[in-house]
C-alpha cells in the first residue's frame, strides 16, 4: 500500500496553486504551467515505481512466546531482518489486545546501512490475566524522494501470556511464616508423629504404649517403637469456576457496583482464588509437601494430582492462568464423587467456593460427608460485600442504608448457619477478606501442618 506524505501535498500546493494563478491571469504561460505541473507529476511517479519495493526484504521477528505479570511492565523484545542492508528508516506498530497496555502506539527505528538485523525493546504491560496472540505487525517507510509512504504488514506468531502476579503477595506474606530473612523456610513441628521409623531398647520415660510386645518377649527386654512426623503431605486446592466466580471481588471500603465493574480489567473472585492457590503451591513447594489442583464447575474442569518440584508448579500455573468462569452452577455431588475415586490417599482438601447461595449451600453439606470422613477438608469463601452482624457498624444516614445492612445481617447470619452444619459434619468453614485471602489461606495450611491434624 502506498499513500502520499506531507511533502508531496505541499510540493503539489507549492506548484499547482501559483501556476493555476498564473495561466488564469497569463493566458500565454498555460503551457509553461502546465510543463511544471506535468514534471512534478512525473516526479511523483517516478519515486512511487522505485519504492515500491522499500519494504522488501524486511521482516519482523518475535518471541513465540512472551510472559508478563499482571500489572506488572515488561517489553516485547522485537528483532529486524534487513535483507538488503540499505539504511532504512522504519515505522512499526503492533495490533495489541485491550487486556495489553502499551504507552506506545508506534515505534519509530533507523536501520543502519550494512547491517542485517537490528533490535528494539516494546514497552507493554498485561492489564488482565489470560492468552493473547499478536499475528501481525504493521510497517511503514518512506519512498526515495521522501513523497510516499509505503505501508505493508510483517507476519509473526506470537503469545502472550500474562500470569497473575504473585510478587505482591509473596511480600505481605513474608512476616507471615517466614522465621527471619527472605525466603520461606521449612516451619518446625510438633507432636509425636504416626510413621513408624525404627524398633530401639527402651529408654526410661518411653510411654508403655510405645513398648512392641512381640519384640520385647522376643528379646528378652523392653523394645520400644520410634514414630516420625510426616514430612510430606498431600494439599488439594478445589477452586469454583462457575457463575458466582465472575463476580466482582470487593474490599471492605467497597459500597457496591459501581460503573467501573463495567470495565474488562476489574478482579474478579476466580481471579483472587487462583492467586491464593498458586502462592499456596509455592509455600507446599518449600515446605516438601506435595501439591496439586481440581477444578470444577457443573463438572470437574481440570485436575492435576499432587506432585512437587517447579516443573509440577509451572504445569499448575498454565493451568490457571487461562482460567474463566462459566455461567453455570456448580454441581457439589459430581464433585465429591471424582475426589472419593480419584484421590485416595488422606489429604488436606482447601475448598476456594461460594456458600452465599441458601440452594448451593444447602447442596454442599448434603453431599460433604462423601469425602469428610477421609480427608481433612477447610471450606474458605471470599465475604461478600456487606456481609456483617446487623449492629457492627456506626448508625445508619438513610433507608437505602438501612435496608442494605438489614440484608448483609441475614446474608452473614445465613452464613454462620451453615458453618455450624459443616462443624458437625467434620468440616471446617472461613470467611476471608479479599485483602488477607492469601494471608489466611497460608496461615490455616501452616497451622494445619504444625499441629499434625492431617
Amino acid at each position: 500500500m502506498i499513500v502520499p506524505r506531507f511533502r508531496l501535498l505541499f510540493w503539489i500546493a507549492a506548484v499547482f496553486l501559483p501556476f493555476s494563478i498564473l495561466a488564469a491571469v497569463v493566458p500565454s504561460a498555460v503551457f509553461f504551467s502546465l510543463g511544471a505541473a506535468l514534471i512534478l507529476v512525473v516526479i511523483a511517479v517516478v519515486d512511487a515505481t522505485f519504492s515500491l519495493g522499500n519494504l522488501s526484504g524486511i521482516q519482523v521477528e518475535l518471541p513465540a512466546t512472551v510472559r508478563f505479570s499482571k500489572g506488572k511492565e515488561g517489553v516485547i523484545a522485537l528483532r529486524i531482518k534487513n535483507e538488503s542492508m540499505k539504511s532504512r528508516r522504519l515505522r512499526l506498530s503492533l495490533a495489541f489486545p485491550l487486556q495489553i497496555y502499551s504507552p506506545r502506539r508506534e515505534l519509530i527505528v533507523y536501520l543502519p546501512k550494512e547491517n542485517l538485523y537490528s533490535s528494539v525493546s516494546w514497552p507493554c504491560k498485561g492489564l488482565k490475566q489470560g492468552k493473547y496472540n499478536l499475528d501481525k505487525c504493521y510497517l511503514e517507510t518512506i519512498s526515495n524522494f521522501g513523497f510516499w509512504a509505503i505501508r505493508g504488514t510483517s507476519t509473526i506468531n506470537t503469545e502472550i501470556r500474562v500470569y497473575p502476579n504473585l510478587l505482591v503477595e509473596s511480600k505481605n506474606l513474608s512476616a507471615l511464616f517466614l522465621n527471619r530473612g527472605v525466603g520461606i523456610h521449612s516451619q518446625r513441628q510438633v507432636g509425636k508423629g504416626r510413621d513408624f521409623e525404627q524398633l530401639r531398647e527402651y529408654i526410661p520415660g518411653d510411654s508403655y504404649e510405645d513398648i512392641h510386645w512381640k519384640a520385647t518377649a522376643k528379646r528378652g527386654q523392653p523394645i520400644t517403637k520410634v514414630f516420625q512426623i510426616e514430612r510430606t503431605q498431600v494439599v488439594y486446592v478445589v477452586i469454583d469456576a462457575s457463575r458466582l466466580s465472575a463476580r466482582r471481588a470487593y474490599s471492605d471500603n467497597t459500597r457496591g457496583p459501581s460503573r467501573k465493574e463495567d470495565s474488562l480489567f476489574y478482579t474478579t473472585i476466580l481471579e483472587r482464588y487462583i492467586t491464593a492457590a498458586l502462592v499456596l503451591g509455592l509455600a507446599a513447594e518449600k515446605q516438601g509437601d506435595l501439591f496439586g489442583l481440581l477444578i470444577f464447575d457443573d463438572r470437574v474442569q481440570r485436575f492435576a494430582g499432587a506432585k512437587n518440584g517447579r516443573a509440577h508448579f509451572n504445569v499448575c500455573r498454565d493451568m490457571l492462568y487461562t482460567l474463566q468462569p462459566n455461567s453455570v452452577s456448580p454441581d457439589y455431588s459430581e464433585l465429591f464423587t471424582f475426589i472419593g475415586t480419584r484421590i485416595r490417599r488422606r489429604s488436606l482438601l482447601l475448598f476456594l467456593t461460594h456458600l452465599d447461595d441458601p440452594v448451593l449451600a444447602q447442596n454442599f453439606t448434603k453431599n460433604i460427608d462423601i469425602i469428610s470422613r477421609r480427608h481433612l477438608v477447610l471450606v474458605n469463601t471470599l465475604r461478600p460485600a456487606g456481609a456483617k452482624p446487623v449492629f457492627s457498624s456506626p448508625g445508619v444516614e438513610s433507608a437505602d442504608e438501612l435496608y442494605q445492612k438489614l440484608g448483609g445481617g441475614i446474608l452473614w447470619q445465613s452464613l454462620r448457619e451453615t458453618e455450624k452444619v459443616l462443624r458437625r459434619l467434620g468440616a471446617d468453614f472461613s470467611m476471608m477478606d479479599n485483602e488477607t485471602l492469601c494471608a489466611e489461606l497460608i496461615s490455616k495450611y501452616l497451622s494445619v501442618k504444625k499441629r499434625q491434624i492431617l
